[in-house]
């Protein structure tokens, strides 16, 4: 760890620590950091990584230049994360579904963890790991794949999902075809329905083929871009399978620790930054972009019914044993995990949401 758990008191702190920093840093040659992202190059999260790039190379003075390669670039989308073990790629931009294959507590840190019907909003799952052990248990978990990840987006909480048919019960889930990786595909699969796992790149083809019945993405604002509402009109919430959607940067660790600590400082200051930045950015474009799909695109607004949603918390705790069973590491940091979850869940629960509850009466909202 570096000393990073200084700068976390908010941007202007972030921005402040930094000047300090970077102030006296002098380089002796410029570190070239290739970053193979898993997202089509024209997707937001990718505009933003390239945002990321920027910040560091400013902050170093052009001393650390982080160089955005678009999905495939390298190797596949699903060869990713042994690209960046292997030292074939310096890093590696995902959501750490991508990589569950080589462990299922994987996904207890990103985007699925969270979710799965039961999971951890945006807010706790920061709190749990900025100060509750998660960064600590990652970098664990991390090291096993030769990598060193650092929290570098978040999305917040997605939409559940693009249907061909009304959803009015999980027994309208069986047989379906859906996209949907990670815990939250463990979980359809769970209700009878067929997850499929592709890239951002084949999920339209596919859904427009008729080859997958619904898909989830992420959002409204990313959602309208990839043009979904021409082969699925109802558009479901809330998800259940990444309400706090965070995006990693994985870095080869041997690489990562031959990069001096004022490199390191900077490269997770600028991360944990450009996380806040992402989410204010889609807090703020989300509501126009679904206003847009219903009122320009016939979208039809639907909500998972009480029922169906229940359904996904019980699947839901079936996936988590399991993955609990997993061994030791995993059981440690899902008891971490729910830790956070019930902790600052009571919290927001007479907090932040009690707050927006009674302002969403007063304004009827």
């Amino acid at each position: 760890m570096t000393s990073l758990k200084s700068l976390k008191r908010g941007t202007a702190a972030v921005a402040l620590a930094l000047s300090v920093l970077a102030a006296p840093f002098v380089a002796e040659a410029k570190t070239v950091i290739r970053i193979q992202s898993v997202i089509p190059s024209s997707a937001d999260e990718v505009t933003m990584l390239n945002d990321f790039a920027a910040d560091v190379l400013a902050l170093t003075d052009g001393e650390v230049e982080f160089q955005v390669l678009p999905a495939g670039a390298v190797v596949g989308v699903a060869e990713t994360l042994d690209a960046v073990d292997k030292g074939l790629i310096e890093a590696g931009f995902a959501w750490t579904h991508y990589w569950s294959g080589k462990h299922p507590a994987a996904m207890l840190f990103g985007s699925p963890v969270a979710g799965a019907g039961v999971g951890i909003d945006n807010i706790a799952f920061v709190s749990w790991f900025m100060y509750g052990g998660g960064q600590e248990l990652w970098d664990e978990l991390a090291g096993q794949f030769g990598l060193k990840n650092v929290m570098a987006g978040n999305t917040g909480c997605q939409m559940g999902g693009w249907f061909r048919k009304e959803i009015n019960s999980a027994d309208d889930l069986k047989g379906l075809k859906m996209r949907i990786p990670g815990l939250g595909g463990d979980v359809m699969a769970k209700l009878g329905a067929s997850p499929v796992s592709l890239p951002g790149g084949q999920i339209y083809e596919n859904l427009v083929s008729g080859a997958i019945d619904a898909t989830e993405w992420v959002g409204p604002w990313n959602d309208r871009f990839m043009k979904f509402y021409e082969a699925a009109k109802y558009y479901y919430y809330p998800g259940m399978h990444e309400p706090g959607s965070m995006l990693a940067m994985g870095m080869n660790a041997s690489f990562w620790s031959g990069l001096s600590k004022s490199d390191q400082v900077m490269i997770e200051a600028a991360a944990t930054v450009e996380n806040d930045v992402m989410m204010s950015e889609y807090n703020a474009k989300s509501g126009d972009a679904l206003l847009d799909l219903i009122a320009n695109q016939g979208v039809q607004l639907r909500k998972f019914s009480d029922d169906t949603y229940d359904s996904f918390g019980e699947a839901a705790e079936e996936v988590f044993d399991e993955v609990r069973a997993h061994g030791e590491l995993a059981n440690n940091i899902y008891e971490s995990f729910a830790k956070s979850r019930a902790n600052v869940g009571a919290w927001s629960k007479i907090s932040d949401q009690a707050f927006v509850d009674q302002r969403n009466r007063v304004l009827g909202f």
